[in-house]
């Protein structure tokens, strides 16, 4: 293929992949065990518009954080060992197009079974694909949910 059709290929393409509509939909989530004080910390990323859409106020608005808030706490489910383990919101930031929300859960001894429910983003956006990333004791893990999965769970 001459340099010339090679162009034409490359612009048909570029053009019809960015007419096509194909939004990606993800969150994020990284946790950390903490051993010193036996805490998983959660740091999750978010699409500002995507969370804003789902939960139906602005970033800018005053009750934004709380509403966020509200959300992680009805979306995320946390089983360490299979016993039920609350999750405490610290807070959110909103950096541009992501938002960043932070939230832990102490008094976590060893770990054998880690299982998370996740289903944040995934009534409002069916295609919407979220990763959580796990770090314990020199192990990582990865968990992805998806609308029909949103519970997953790993061994330690």
């Amino acid at each position: 293929m001459n340099i010339k059709h090679y162009i034409f290929a490359l612009l048909g393409f570029l053009l019809m992949t960015s007419s096509s509509g194909a939004d990606f939909y993800s969150s994020m989530t990284k946790v950390d065990y903490v051993e010193g004080s036996k805490t998983l910390r959660f740091t999750t990323k978010l699409n500002t518009e995507h969370i804003s859409n789902a939960i139906k106020i602005r970033p800018e608005t005053a009750g934004f954080e709380a509403e966020v808030k509200r959300y992680v706490n009805k979306n995320i489910d946390l089983y360490v060992n299979g016993s039920t383990k609350s999750l405490t919101f610290t807070g959110s930031q909103v950096n541009g197009e992501s938002v960043w929300v932070y939230f832990e859960s102490s008094g976590v001894g060893e770990i054998n079974q880690l299982k998370i429910r996740n289903s944040i983003l995934l009534e409002t956006y069916p295609k919407q694909f979220n990763v959580v990333n796990v770090a314990y004791k020199g192990q990582q893990k990865t968990m992805n949910f998806t609308r029909g999965r949103e519970t997953n769970q790993v061994e330690f």
